[in-house]
């Protein structure tokens, strides 16, 4: 196989283009391109083909990475899970082709997720992936929208943060005000809206607040403070 161009890309510093001999056309880094020695009118014994095949998935999935990582934070098992999710297959119509058999498949997403951990790797070392950081974001944010304890430690599950990092990111949010009263008795009273203490009625509060993951002692306190108040 051939190379038939090589230039710089336009659009994206650092990238550049490679244009093979039978019309494929594939993105590297410059990196690439100086450790593969590529040049145009290079012929690629048949190693170097698939070394620069695996380079430019390499670049692809660097630059999704980017991509996901400026759009949100994402704990590491997020990215990596993402960058590794096999691709959507296509109906296909009229004539049909020959498609992997499992074991190859299963081959192939081995190495994409192995790639991906290199990638996860490297957004680490610039900064843009820290798993405790996130979750100490995922923590202030769920607790200033007024869930509990149980409730951010279910997101932070869910969003893949490591368990150890759960004990700092719950250290750091914010002290809640009167021995940790208010934010519940916040709660209290705007479900209540001034409605009498009744059974039903505290029963309702309760379940709304379990579902929030606050515990039991926490609400049985809040809806006692509540009925004092309201007597």
């Amino acid at each position: 196989m051939k190379i038939v161009k090589l230039e710089p890309s336009q659009h994206k510093p650092g990238r550049w283009l490679v244009w093979l001999e039978d019309g494929s056309l594939l993105r590297v880094g410059e990196g690439d391109v100086v450790s593969l020695c590529l040049y145009a009118g290079k012929d690629l014994a048949e190693q170097e083909a698939a070394a620069l095949t695996a380079a430019a998935e390499h670049s692809k999935l660097n630059e999704r990475a980017v991509e996901l990582l400026s759009a949100r934070a994402m704990s590491r098992k997020e990215l990596v899970g993402k960058l590794s999710a096999p691709p959507r297959r296509r109906k296909k119509t009229g004539a049909t082709e020959s498609e992997p058999d499992s074991e190859q498949l299963a081959r192939q997403q081995a190495e994409l997720r192995v790639s991906a951990e290199r990638i996860a790797d490297r957004m680490e070392q610039l900064g843009l992936l820290n798993d405790g950081e996130y979750g100490k974001a995922v923590a202030r944010h769920y607790s200033a929208k007024g869930f509990g304890v149980r409730k951010i430690r279910d997101e932070l599950y869910r969003r893949g943060v490591p368990r150890e990092c759960w004990d700092d990111a719950l250290s750091e949010l914010p002290e809640p005000e009167n021995g940790g009263e208010s934010k519940l008795d916040e709660l209290v009273r705007k479900k209540l809206r001034g409605a009498e203490p009744t059974r039903e009625n505290l029963k309702k509060v309760s379940d709304y607040l379990a579902r929030r993951g606050f515990g039991w002692e926490e609400i049985s306190a809040a809806l006692e403070r509540y009925t004092d108040w309201s007597e």
